[in-house]
C-alpha cells in the first residue's frame, strides 16, 4: 500500500470530501478506505491533518429510529443530573466539574 496524497489547506480535488463535508451532503464514508488527506497549518503544534473520503463511493446516511432516539433523548437527559445532588441542572454538566455549578462551588454567593 503507498502513501495516502496530502493536499494542502483548501485544494484538494473535486471528489474528495472530510467527514463533515459528507455529513452535510447526507452521505457517510461507508466503510471506504482514507483517500487522501488534508494539512492545515498551525504555528506551534505542527499541521491539523483531516482525512478525505470519496463522495462517489460514500453511502447515504443511516436513517433516526424511535429506539435510537429514544435512547439518545435519555442519554442527554442523564448528563443533566448532577450525582451529588439528583436535580436537573438545566444546562449539561460539564465533565471537567462531575457536579452543577451550585454543588461544585457551595460557597459562592449568587449575583442576582
Amino acid at each position: 500500500m503507498g502513501a495516502l496524497p496530502v493536499y494542502r489547506w483548501r485544494l484538494a480535488p473535486d471528489g474528495l470530501a472530510t467527514r463533515r463535508q459528507l455529513r452535510a451532503l447526507g452521505l457517510r464514508p461507508g466503510g471506504q478506505d482514507v483517500a487522501g488527506q488534508i494539512e492545515r497549518p498551525r504555528r506551534r503544534r505542527g499541521p491539523l491533518v483531516a482525512y478525505l473520503y470519496r463522495v462517489d463511493a460514500a453511502k447515504p446516511v443511516r436513517p433516526m429510529t424511535p429506539a435510537k432516539r429514544a435512547a439518545l433523548t435519555k442519554a442527554n437527559a442523564a448528563r443533566r443530573i448532577c450525582p451529588a445532588c439528583n436535580r436537573d441542572a438545566g444546562y449539561v454538566i460539564p465533565p471537567s466539574l462531575g457536579m452543577c455549578g451550585a454543588c461544585a462551588f457551595p460557597d459562592e454567593q449568587c449575583a442576582a
